[in-house]
């Protein structure tokens, strides 16, 4: 299967052009003419998920978080994302990312996020300026009403999360969801207007979490545990094409927490 077709397929899906205008969704490393045979699927672009790819013959890693953000000026080793490239180049492995493309679409990384803790009738929290049908967070409601500690206990069981912060919410029973994987703290105020119960997100500062305790309950959890799931939605979009896909064992949360 040519590279070219396989992104086509994810673009089909998750348009480079629902990206957020910050990112760098798309290639980053090889030759989009080139056959590929199996992939390995990623949430971030390590040296051990390229290791991991030499082991397992991988033409293409397809990670959720772009390798690169900002341009590199130098490729001689002294940064991660520069032994990165160098080592995809060495061993002819191309890159490709869907970052905020499959954050933003419905269907994506935040409509696979409600579906697992239990939110139906997502809708999308923050609509794209330019294309209504793109934008990122998702806001629905549960089947039932339930306590906030209940709800909080589902989200560590259900997404096996390495930790869960979380504020004093403004009612004891919640049922309004509101939700953003990844870094999402800037959207808490866009979720109070919208009535949620709670707000579930990554990467919250402490005077956010201040400021919203007693207002809503503000659910903060590890970043790649929010997103990870995008492997699972990529993997449903390639193997259809006959193309083996392999879930990357070596891609993990950096995050470690002392208990």
């Amino acid at each position: 299967m040519l590279l070219r077709a396989i992104i086509n397929s994810i673009e089909s899906v998750a348009p480079r052009s629902a990206q957020c205008e910050w990112d760098n969704s798309g290639m980053q490393v090889g030759d989009t003419e080139r056959d590929i045979e199996s992939v390995l699927l990623a949430t971030d672009i390590t040296e051990a998920v390229v290791n991991e790819s030499i082991v397992c013959g991988c033409q293409l890693i397809v990670s959720h978080h772009p390798l690169l953000f900002r341009g590199l000026k130098q490729v001689c080793g002294q940064t991660p994302q520069a032994r990165v490239v160098e080592q995809a180049i060495r061993h002819n492995i191309a890159i490709y990312s869907a970052h905020t493309s499959l954050d933003s679409v419905v269907g994506g990384v935040n409509t696979k996020l409600a579906e697992l803790l239990g939110i139906e009738n997502s809708r999308i929290l923050v609509p794209n300026d330019s294309d209504s049908r793109f934008g990122l967070g998702v806001i629905g409601r549960l089947a039932e009403p339930m306590s906030y500690e209940a709800f909080i206990g589902r989200v560590k069981e259900t997404l096996k999360t390495t930790y869960v912060r979380y504020t004093e919410p403004a009612k004891a029973q919640v049922q309004t969801i509101a939700l953003c994987g990844g870094a999402g703290a800037e959207f808490i105020e866009t979720a109070i207007e919208q009535g949620a119960d709670v707000y579930l997100t990554a990467d919250c500062k402490y005077h956010e979490m201040q400021d919203a305790a007693g207002r809503i309950g503000l659910v903060d959890i590890d970043h790649w545990v929010s997103e990870c799931h995008a492997r699972v939605i990529l993997k449903n979009i390639i193997e259809p094409l006959g193309v083996k896909c392999i879930i990357s064992k070596a891609d993990q949360t950096p995050v470690r927490v002392l208990i």
